[in-house]
């Protein structure tokens, strides 16, 4: 599927509304716990066959926001809607239909898959979870399923160690699509696969999202991956949003530092290309502590004296195109 070209508007199938996620941290005898804000008031929109790329530097605060909408860990505040159907807060039994819908790729594939069950365990098991079909019709589904991400029904009784990581992910897959779900979270699906690996996996996400009309929260480290499979780009910096554009003019006129300077680290193949790199000063701030005012500003080359004083807001500066930055206009 080409992600070269702006993709015509869909209506929303999640909606993520100033979602909340923090972790109380011990501080010593006699002291209140500190806040950690690992998701910090973010605002999302995935439409149906969507991919939306959700990138930032390691402890942002990216996995907590995949597993927050997921109910994975329950959000402490705002909203996520499914197909106009809030998910957040339900009592069990609508929580495990809900599941239905929402699945997850973790990220390791060899932790992810249970070392004592056999691949057609693994798969089947949503199946038993909600009791969906006979056993001979799960089966035939597991066949089906392995089939679809380019596996042997051959290999139904091995067990994940007898596995590459490619293959392993593939089973992992296979397992979060058993329920024909509507939204996935892929959290670093590919990040501790080879170089030639992880593009066959894309290259499957890619094909399974036009076949099935998947929406996708992809979610990365790696702006070179994800330009491959997004329609559009979200930037998290500190648990916030810093911007958010079309795939296609995040990559052409980024408007905030954190951005430039993410997209200024990426390889160039070319060896006659000259990119200039951004480095940043300074150290990653802590969750537990961020900057007053503007969380990015201790590293920022255009910080001024109204970046400590007042936090910028996430804004449009081009149809589609928001950012959280006082001179995003400059």
């Amino acid at each position: 599927m080409s992600r070269s070209e702006p993709q015509a508007a869909a209506a929303p199938l999640l909606e993520v509304r100033n979602l909340r996620k923090y972790f109380a941290v011990p501080d010593g005898w006699l002291k209140p716990p500190r806040q950690l804000k690992a998701v910090d008031g973010i605002d999302l929109d995935i439409g149906a066959g969507q991919t939306l790329g959700l990138v930032g530097e390691s402890g942002c605060g990216k996995s907590t926001l995949g597993r927050a909408i997921l109910q994975l860990q329950p959000p402490d505040a705002g909203s996520v809607r499914l197909a106009g159907e809030s998910v957040v807060g339900l009592p069990r039994a609508q929580r495990l239909a809900m599941r239905r819908d929402m699945q997850i790729i973790f990220q390791d594939p060899y932790a992810s898959l249970s070392p004592r069950r056999t691949v057609a365990q693994i798969v089947r098991e949503p199946l038993d979870v909600h009791a969906i079909g006979t056993p001979a019709e799960r089966r035939a589904r597991v066949d089906e399923l392995l089939s679809v991400v380019g596996l042997r029904p051959g290999v139904l009784d091995r067990y994940p160690h007898e596995f590459s990581g490619g293959q392993r992910q593939r089973i992992g897959i296979a397992r979060a699509l058993a329920l024909e779900p509507r939204f996935i979270v892929a959290d670093e699906p590919v990040s501790a696969l080879d170089v030639s690996v992880q593009s066959q996996v894309l290259n499957l996400l890619n094909q399974l999202q036009a076949e099935r009309d998947i929406a996708f929260l992809f979610i990365s480290h790696d702006l070179a991956v994800v330009q491959h499979v997004s329609q559009s780009i979200a930037v998290m910096y500190l648990g916030k949003i810093v911007e958010q554009a079309p795939a296609f003019e995040l990559y052409a006129q980024p408007r905030h530092p954190y951005t430039q300077a993410l997209l200024s680290a990426i390889p160039n193949p070319d060896p006659a290309a000259r990119r200039e790199r951004i480095a940043l000063a300074g150290e990653v701030p802590t969750a537990l502590d961020p900057p007053s005012g503007c969380a990015f500003r201790t590293r920022c080359p255009l910080a001024a004296a109204r970046c400590s004083a007042e936090m910028p807001v996430l804004r449009e500066v081009a149809p589609g195109h928001r950012v959280a930055c006082h001179f995003a206009d400059g």
